[in-house]
């Protein structure tokens, strides 16, 4: 059986001009290396394997070696075999990796509008653990051996049917599990065929637009909003509306002129502000939705973190048949890498948009949702939400300590109702929160600057602080670098 790199190699000896065989297959050999096709530190087959693979003598490929090892090119390691180097020679790095025409000159590249877009206003950060990423879970405190175990036992003889594609939107075991845990946490109504799982509330959102709206609708969002949202709207051509968000949650206009398509809300906990919307505006909101014949979409990102009051009941719930598609994730109560998400659709939409999930995503990880819907079933799950409720709650007194002690009790949110992933620290109006969100990452504190959730020029300033993932012991030092970008001169313009 050849290797790899045997296959890259034979394929290269075919591309050589016709000369001696040592000196094909030292220009083959080079020429990877050099365009990083056999990459720094890489191990080459041995030199009767790579004879055989390429039906050479071995004693050619013994003089190329020694050849290649001459000129810096390779490193022979006594017992372990030959290595690309890990820097090869000055006088060789004439070869390019940037695109070039057949003129020579560099090839541009054009992306679509809507790609140009999409780019301009990327907030997706690179860094996604530390003191005070806002929105991140502990993600060491998910008893990952627990399910490992679950997995492993489910992994040992899996039906075709957990290998194979999904197509009726996901593990039948989840969406039964998802059932139960919806109906006593979140006062959700619905039946298992009602359940779609997603990879995350991304793909959800882009389901949901492209079967339910033409470009050019429109879609209500809250202003100040999740930036992934608008994205998602940008690029699949919606008319994107802003509306303000009041202590009661979006403030939706008396008479609109134009109905919208869609409503996206997250009206347990706000996002990022953290108001909770109120009765009567949850019911003017669905007496619009169906008046108008659209949708709402409502976000229930981290509901599950209250830690204090009473729950507040979902959206969907509040009326038979309501016109709501419920969005969930378990980004926030086990871990993002999990891409894991679903939604609960209306029974008029479930099995279009079912099928359209499959025809445009391919469902799948079966195995992984058939371990998490055991986990819930077993009373894992809620389980593990009380101890991070816990975790959480002491994380966040501990900052909203950090906050008033050294910038006083004005400088945490008005709409801070104690729940949810993160706080709001508050700046005065003429700051520069995305310059402090800067200087503060130099610093290796992440935090998010508040402006960036606004559409609109009218915009307040602040940052976004997560505290879920911050031990308590690391707050104290972090949150003194944090003062420092705020109090420095550029944060103020």
């Amino acid at each position: 059986m050849r290797s790899l790199s045997g296959d890259l190699l034979l394929q290269r000896l075919g591309e050589q001009p016709d000369d001696k065989l040592h000196k094909r297959l030292y220009n083959a050999i080079r020429t990877s290396i050099l365009d990083g096709s056999l990459p720094p530190s890489s191990r080459l087959p041995a030199s009767r394997d790579l004879a055989q693979e390429l039906s050479l003598s071995r004693n050619t490929v013994l003089t190329v070696y020694e050849q290649l090892l001459a000129e810096g090119y390779v490193l022979a390691r006594q017992g372990s075999g030959t290595f690309v180097a890990e820097t090869v020679p000055d006088s060789c790095l004439s070869t390019s990796s940037v695109p070039v025409g057949s003129d020579g000159q560099q090839r541009g590249i054009e992306l679509s509008d809507r790609g140009a877009a999409l780019l301009h206003h990327a907030s997706a950060s690179p860094k996604q653990w530390g003191a005070f990423i806002p929105g991140v879970p502990d993600v060491n405190a998910f008893p990952h051996p627990l399910f490992s175990k679950i997995q492993a036992r489910i992994s040992r003889r899996p039906t075709p049917q957990r290998l194979t594609y999904s197509n009726q939107g996901g593990s039948p075991e989840l969406q039964h599990a998802l059932v139960d845990y919806l109906r006593v946490a979140r006062s959700v109504r619905c039946s298992p065929e009602q359940i779609l799982i997603t990879e995350g509330i991304h793909q959800a959102i882009d389901l949901v637009t492209r079967m339910l709206c033409n470009p050019g609708d429109d879609a209500w969002i809250e202003e100040p909003g999740y930036w992934g949202i608008r994205n998602i709207l940008r690029m699949n051509a919606l008319n994107i509306c802003p509306l303000a968000v009041d202590e009661a949650g979006l403030v939706p206009p008396e008479q609109p002129t134009n109905p919208p398509r869609l409503i996206f809300v997250t009206p347990s906990h706000q996002y990022p502000l953290g108001s909770v919307m109120s009765l009567a505006r949850r019911q003017r909101l669905l007496a619009l939705a169906r008046n108008a014949g659209g949708w709402i979409v409502e976000d229930d990102y981290d509901s599950e973190f209250r830690f204090s009051g009473q729950p507040i009941p979902a959206l969907q719930g509040l009326e038979a048949d309501a016109p709501v598609i419920y969005i969930g994730t378990f980004s926030k109560t086990l871990y993002p890498a999990l891409r894991l998400g679903y939604v609960v659709l209306p029974q008029p939409l479930a099995q279009a948009l079912k099928t359209a999930h499959a025809e445009l995503y391919r469902g799948g990880h079966l195995l992984i949702q058939t371990a998490l819907a055991e986990f819930i079933q077993q009373g894992h799950y809620t389980a593990h939400i009380r101890r991070m409720r816990l975790l959480y709650a002491r994380r966040r007194a501990f900052l909203t300590h950090l906050i008033e002690q050294h910038l006083g009790k004005q400088a945490l949110s008005e709409f801070n109702n104690n729940a949810g992933l993160h706080l709001i620290l508050n700046l005065p109006d003429e700051t520069d929160d995305v310059a402090i969100a800067a200087a503060a990452s130099a610093r290796g504190v992440l935090v998010r600057p508040l402006s960036r959730y606004y559409m609109l020029p009218s915009r307040r300033r602040g940052l976004l602080m997560g505290f879920a993932c911050v031990p308590e012991e690391q707050m104290a030092a972090a949150f003194t670098q944090l003062l420092a970008c705020i109090e420095a001169p550029e944060a103020t313009p």
